[in-house]
């Protein structure tokens, strides 16, 4: 063998070599995909009383089907954020209530899913339900619809407050008459939750969570809610009852984009 053909081999060798490296990196790239920082957690990890109807893993939201993202219906926070959800849990469970989530951190792919939604404006198969006074066209302008959202950060949850012992709720089922979602209680999509005035995500002022049309129990409902969250940090989007941000955020600026899964949480308890 000559000088020259073992130096062309050894290059050949040295590049498969190259390459093989790169594909195994991409491989396991594709494989894993983005993880959650450290201090992120599953809220059941934290506190496993508190109930978790994660409704973007469903069909039953204003898009109507599952939203991209979200693998496993489970609320994943900041670890601050779900310590404090925690306390707040105690302070209601000794009044005879339990916290539940409806969602919790929300990966920019969601957001896009929900924009992408919003700018079809031929699809109105959830309006029925979620924002029957509500133009689409006017669902950014009116600011139900944005291209970011404090979800993404971590530290933002949206629940309610149910009464104990807690009942199950029925399933929803794709195609079933709408109701609107400020109909009273007795007569909206069914929900063990306190009567809020409005169901979660719905459009409209009424949700507004100091709209003075919101009057007895139900403004109570929301004003309990309300004092006992921001007692321990969290502070409330004044347009969405249901909406309320741990304060201060670890993560400020930054949105996230990893899946809603265990394993995005992969070798943490």
């Amino acid at each position: 063998m000559t000088r020259l053909t073992r130096a062309v081999r050894g290059l050949v060798t040295a590049l498969a070599a190259v390459l093989a490296v790169t594909a195994s990196s991409a491989t396991a790239r594709a494989e894993t995909g983005p993880r959650a920082p450290k201090d992120f957690v599953a809220l059941r990890t934290v506190d496993p009383t508190i109930l978790q109807e994660m409704r973007y893993f469903t069909p039953h939201n204003f898009v109507g089907e599952r939203i991209d993202g979200y693998e496993q219906p489970i609320c994943i926070l900041t670890r601050p954020a779900a310590e404090a959800l925690h306390r707040a849990q105690l302070k209601l469970l000794r009044r005879g209530y339990t916290l539940k989530v409806y969602d919790c951190y929300r990966p920019q792919r969601a957001v896009n899913h929900f924009v992408r939604w919003a700018e079809d404006l031929d699809d109105q198969a959830m309006k029925g339900e979620f924002y029957p006074n509500v133009d689409k066209t006017r669902l950014f302008e009116d600011g139900y619809i944005a291209e970011k959202s404090g979800h993404s950060r971590g530290s933002t949850t949206d629940l309610t407050i149910v009464k104990l012992p807690a009942r199950p709720t029925r399933p929803y089922h794709p195609g079933q008459p709408l109701v609107p979602c400020y109909a009273p209680k007795d007569q909206r999509f069914p929900d063990n939750s306190v009567d809020m005035g409005t169901g979660f995500d719905c459009f409209d002022p009424l949700a507004h969570t100091l709209d003075p049309r919101v009057q007895g129990e139900q403004r109570a409902n929301r004003l309990l809610l309300k004092s006992t969250l921001e007692g321990l940090g969290f502070v409330n989007l004044a347009e969405e009852w249901w909406h309320y941000t741990y304060k201060p955020e670890p993560y400020p600026d930054t949105y996230f984009d990893f899946p809603v899964s265990r394993k995005s949480l992969a070798g943490r308890r």
